[in-house]
């Protein structure tokens, strides 16, 4: 008789999930995905570490209601005994210490890179090292966003051994599906119709301040919070700076963060950071659809002293 504690764990974790998200509206078909690949993991006759360890991520999506996403998140968790996406939702994560987690990423290195990208998965940091993003922060360069790529294949691949190969690149939301969810959390963050969370971080009162949206666009599923980072307080922008987190049955979690930008051509628009090129071309295509910053910012400041 397989051991079965971990089909107990990885279960009543996407249970917990699916009760987060309920409580936080989420749409039901999101909450019934996360409970029936709860069911299906609780239900299997061997081991979900079994089937990881001899088939990969590829043997995960292959279980009965459970896509790319979700064998993402059930390889994380056998993996790493943690799940990021679950602990954004009870507002517990610590992305300091998942960065750390890094060969030659210290404490100090960590919260220059949570700061400037504003990341807070491996996933988003091995965004940044492909898109030449992580290069750019200071005291990195070249060379070293080198070497912590490399450490970093490393770390995934242990989560990511698949029987199939990795498509070379995840597909991303359209920037015109972005900017229309950032649009829709501020707006129902200002009028306070979003339940708010109690973030570990910058929060020693434990109040619960942070607004979170879960919505669906054609496939997607988001969630969206206003950026906790310390950058983010020390220049004032709780309420400009809107943290995405997107994925769908068929790519696992990624994230952008949403700005009201304050250079160049884009100045004063919202913008997606690392996509500033496909948001001038959006704006340039429909400029209707090009929100001016402003505006937005004082909406979004109103939201977070509520």
């Amino acid at each position: 008789m397989p051991a079965m504690n971990d089909n107990q764990t990885v279960a009543g974790m996407l249970n917990q999930a699916a009760a987060l998200l309920l409580g936080q509206g989420a749409n039901p078909f999101r909450v019934n995905a996360y409970r029936n690949a709860a069911e299906t993991i609780a239900g299997l006759n061997r081991s979900v570490r079994e089937i990881f360890d001899a088939q990969g991520t590829a043997g995960l999506d292959a279980l009965p209601g459970i896509g790319a996403g979700l064998a993402s998140a059930i390889a994380e968790i056998l993996v790493t005994g943690q799940w990021s996406q679950l602990e954004r939702l009870r507002g517990t994560i610590d992305p300091i210490a998942t960065l750390q987690t890094i060969p030659g990423i210290g404490p100090e290195l960590a919260t220059k890179i949570h700061d400037a990208l504003h990341v807070d998965t491996l996933e988003a940091l091995e965004a940044a090292c492909s898109d030449g993003r992580l290069a750019t922060v200071p005291g990195i360069g070249t060379r070293r966003a080198a070497g912590i790529s490399a450490a970093l294949t490393a770390r995934l691949n242990q989560r990511r051994i698949s029987a199939r190969p990795r498509p070379a690149a995840a597909k991303r939301p359209a920037i015109g599906m972005l900017l229309d969810v950032d649009r829709e959390y501020r707006r129902k963050a200002f009028e306070g119709s979003l339940p708010m969370i109690a973030p570990k971080r910058f929060n020693p009162e434990g109040r619960a301040w942070l607004p979170i949206l879960h919505t669906s666009r054609d496939g997607w599923h988001f969630t969206a919070l206003y950026s906790n980072t310390a950058r983010a307080h020390e220049l004032f922008k709780t309420g400009d700076w809107v943290v995405i987190y997107a994925y769908s049955d068929h790519d696992p979690e990624q994230q952008c963060t949403v700005v009201t930008e304050t250079h160049g051509k884009l100045r004063g628009y919202r913008t997606v950071r690392g996509r500033e090129a496909e948001c001038a071309e959006h704006r340039r295509r429909d400029p209707a659809d090009s929100e001016s910053g402003s505006a937005a910012a004082k909406t979004g400041l109103a939201a977070t002293r509520r």
